[in-house]
């Protein structure tokens, strides 16, 4: 019981601001030889963060020692409690207010934003005879103003801070309407991430900030697995290879590197 409390005190710690932190790590330190663990210095706000390809980008910038603060639609009793670099936030990517609110409180918290990706999106089918305007608004609504609402003020945060990098989540339907006449809706949707990209890269230029779009091949999950039962999954892209390319973009290494469109097909 004392243990559990006292890693409970030694977590919480870690989100006090500044000068505060700083003397109650020193009291810690000083008179119960408790030693806190830092916190990591660059912060990715990972909306979606609990579905296949948000928990893929959590693992690998916590791994890449991010601080993660990701976004999800339920909030369970903390799995994260032990991990000092993932907190997550219940929020609805609906509520353009609240998600200001949340990049607000972000900012306020660790100063800075380097990196967000905007996984949260859904995925409905239907043709041109079967879809109606209902249709394509809630595929509007939950593959562009789930990212619209974030990437806003984070573009802008961005914008003042002179750095950072966002990343929305494409579609192969949304880079080329064509293959979108089974999901008129989607595909519509998604077009607009594009549109997006181009109209904050325009506004960007000469900055060093950089919207890129991901646009996966076909995503090696569970339910493609189950409706596609003869596909030969090695020619899918995996969760993990799409964490990794867009880290690469992200990093130092990749920050030269000005790309406004992401085409992770593997061989689908």
């Amino acid at each position: 019981m004392l243990k559990k409390s006292l890693d409970d005190v030694c977590y919480k710690v870690t989100f006090i601001p500044g000068n505060y932190r700083n003397v109650l790590e020193y009291l810690l330190d000083k008179f119960v030889n408790i030693k806190i663990k830092k916190m990591s210095s660059k912060i990715i706000i990972v909306t979606g963060s609990a579905g296949n390809l948000g928990q893929a980008v959590v693992k690998k910038f916590i791994g890449e020692d991010y601080h993660v603060v990701g976004t999800v639609r339920n909030l369970k009793e903390p799995e994260n409690k032990n991990n000092i670099n993932l907190e997550k936030v219940k929020l609805d990517l609906m509520n353009e207010g609240d998600c200001q609110k949340f990049v607000d409180g972000v900012v306020e918290k660790f100063g800075t934003i380097d990196v967000a990706v905007l996984t949260a999106g859904g995925f409905s089918s239907g043709n041109l005879l079967s879809t109606n305007t209902s249709d394509i608004a809630k595929q509007y609504q939950l593959n562009f103003e789930t990212a619209y609402n974030i990437a806003r003020p984070v573009f802008t945060q961005m914008m003042k801070q002179n750095k950072g990098r966002i990343f929305l989540i494409g579609s192969q339907a949304g880079l080329n309407t064509s293959n979108a006449k089974a999901a008129i809706g989607y595909g519509l949707s998604k077009s607009l991430i594009f549109r997006l990209a181009e109209v904050m890269n325009a506004e960007a230029k000469k900055k060093n900030v950089v919207v890129s779009v991901i646009v996966p091949g076909i995503i090696d999950t569970p339910s493609n697995r189950e409706s596609m039962p003869e596909a030969d999954f090695n020619n899918w892209v995996t969760v993990s290879q799409i964490a990794d390319v867009i880290y690469f973009y992200s990093s130092d290494e990749g920050s030269v590197i000005r790309e406004p469109v992401i085409k992770v097909y593997n061989n689908a």
